[in-house]
């Protein structure tokens, strides 16, 4: 057994301290490692650079109490190797602890959460035995509770005290916040769920256990499950004044979310900051199945030193994203039109993307590690987002089965077939399987294959999805101006994203591809300070365009670095390219 002892070591200096204890090391010398990056986020992030300090020491063989300093050395940016050493190897380092995301940890006087892939060393070829971690309750906080899905060994009332994962994979699977928390429990199929609230809040709890409870049971249902695949699941969620993320866990997730999005008491119906957080639940939740249990067959194991590459996150992640929020309207949370904003958002995002253009959705996934997750000013012109645009494709696959079918098959069939045949089994999915599968399922629909779903993987030809929401009894509209106003500023038109953060000047935040803005020398980063020699700010800006025709020219002018420049932009046509979605026929309910 590998055996972890996790003590906060400096609150406010955000430090955490680790020691791990290694019976009969490597007697070549023990290597040791740190993950690069955690399952869920493909990006390299290089947890080690955090370790403040790393010290080794060797216990006597017969039970001594004495021990001897063991030379260790960094042999790469995220291992190390002890000197050979008789006896126990202990290892003591110290962890800096100041990232508030989903991914990693953070300490201060508020709390602690702790992503293992950031703090655990792993032991090499000892990957497969059964880890003991032992948290020490805080002294300087005696108030402070431990939440976390990590099965238990032997705790307080408190939760510190000892826990026993079955390998190193899933001591690192398992989130832990410790705080002073509220906690919301209910039950699922007889499976215990709570989710956890740190932070300053004023939460409806009661109504949120009670609306987690109707997603939860619809997902189960869903896969047709008589019980959850776990003993029990936690929503660990951070509360912040603005804030959005999530990342899957086996047992749990860890969540960030907005203050305002929070229901309060006296609140009636889900309004959109509701909507985006039951999202977020039921988005993480359906990965309990999807790519936490179903998962390509790079990721058995997970290689966590390195990338590792697949073509399949259109699949694990645009699926995800399509039933997550359907799971709100099935369970009855929000009305069919609420839903069709919430789709209306989905198809504008990948209609005003240029990326679909340049780049597929196997390829988007394929290059998560160097372009989704690392975007830059040109990402809208390079990049084609496998979360919206996975989710379009299985949104017109989930209708063409059905309507091809009569209702009698649907994308669900699909799933249901690939968590029996690879979900239970631990059987991973290969590059073909996902779509063999829709194929395979569309044979018994309709004695043929899907004909459109090769292009929408492998090529950037544009999807049609008119004709499968129409006979579905939703009109599409495509207009020149946003369902919902957004938090930046967007001239359609001009084909730049403004940030009007100051009544003085705009920055460009974005430009499109061959829009009028790019034609007249404007780039991302430049400070627009007048638009035809009035103050730049967006009312400026709409006033000068109430007073221009197609063809006419707008003189802007802007700092680009430290230097002023003068350019000309022609006026053109808007872009109809937001949509929004109607009711046409509210009989098809599908």
């Amino acid at each position: 057994m590998i055996n972890y002892t996790l003590s906060i070591a400096n609150a406010n200096a955000h430090h955490f301290e680790v020691e791990l204890d290694i019976k009969q090391p490597d007697p070549n010398g023990q290597l040791l490692s740190l993950p690069a990056w955690i399952p869920g986020s493909y990006m390299v992030r290089d947890f080690a650079k955090n370790i403040l300090w790393i010290r080794a020491r060797s216990s006597i063989a017969n039970g001594s109490a004495d021990s001897d300093e063991v030379a260790i050395e960094k042999i790469d940016k995220q291992s190390w190797r002890c000197d050979p050493c008789s006896g126990t190897l202990s290892i003591c380092y110290a962890v800096y602890a100041w990232d508030l995301s989903v991914r990693s940890a953070h300490l201060d006087q508020t709390h602690a959460f702790i992503n293992g892939s950031s703090l655990f060393l792993s032991v090499a070829n000892r990957e497969k035995q059964k880890c003991h971690l032992n948290i020490i309750s805080p002294s300087d906080f005696p108030e402070w509770k431990v939440a976390t899905a990590m099965p238990i060994d032997k705790v307080n009332s408190r939760g510190f005290g000892n826990y026993l994962c079955s390998d190193y994979e899933e001591l690192i699977d398992h989130p832990i916040e410790i705080g002073s928390f509220v906690r919301g429990d209910f039950s699922v199929h007889g499976v215990p769920h709570s989710i956890i609230l740190t932070g300053r809040q004023s939460a409806d709890l009661a109504r949120i256990t009670n609306d987690l409870s109707k997603i939860c049971e619809y997902h189960c249902n869903f896969f047709g499950d008589k019980k959850p695949p776990m003993q029990q699941y936690i929503f660990l969620t951070t509360v912040v004044g603005s804030g959005y993320g999530g990342l899957e866990h086996r047992d749990s997730c860890a969540l960030i979310c907005s203050r305002e999005d929070l229901p309060l008491s006296d609140r009636g119906k889900i309004d959109d900051g509701y909507r985006k957080f039951l999202g977020l639940c039921s988005h993480e939740y359906f990965h309990l199945w999807n790519i936490k249990r179903i998962r390509p067959t790079q990721f058995y194991p997970y290689r966590l030193d390195a990338e590792v590459y697949t073509k399949q996150l259109w699949a694990y992640e645009g699926i995800t994203s399509y039933f997550d929020d359907l799971a709100l309207l099935k369970c009855g949370l929000i009305s069919r039109e609420s839903y069709l904003e919430l789709l209306s958002e989905t198809l504008t995002r990948v209609e005003r993307n240029r990326g679909k253009e340049i780049q597929s959705v196997t390829d988007s996934s394929f290059d998560a590690w160097t372009k989704f997750y690392k975007q830059d000013e040109n990402a809208n012109n390079a990049i084609v987002s496998y979360y919206t645009k996975g989710a379009v494709i299985a949104l017109m696959v989930d209708l063409w089965l059905q309507q091809e079918s009569s209702g009698k098959y649907s994308l669900k069939n699909v799933m249901k077939d690939l968590w029996q045949q690879h979900g239970t089994t631990a059987l991973g999915t290969d590059e073909k399987t996902i779509e063999k599968l829709c194929h395979k399922v569309a044979i018994l629909a309709s004695g043929r294959d899907i004909p459109f779903l090769t292009a929408a993987l492998y090529s950037t030809k544009q999807m049609i999805v008119e004709p499968l929401l129409k006979k579905d009894g939703v009109k599409i509209e495509f207009t020149t101006t946003p369902f919902k106003p957004s938090t930046h500023k967007t001239l359609n038109w001009l084909g730049a994203e403004l940030n009007f953060s100051s009544h003085k000047s705009a920055e460009v935040r974005t430009v499109r591809n061959d829009s009028p803005i790019q034609q007249a020398g404007v780039s991302a980063g430049d400070t627009i300070i007048a638009i035809d020699h009035i103050q730049a700010s967006i009312k400026s800006a709409k006033m000068t365009l109430k007073y221009k025709q197609i063809g006419d020219s707008i003189t802007i002018h802007l700092f680009r670095r430290d230097e002023l420049m003068e350019l000309k932009v022609v006026v053109a046509a808007e872009l109809n390219n937001y949509i929004k979605l109607t009711i046409l026929d509210n009989n098809k309910k599908s």
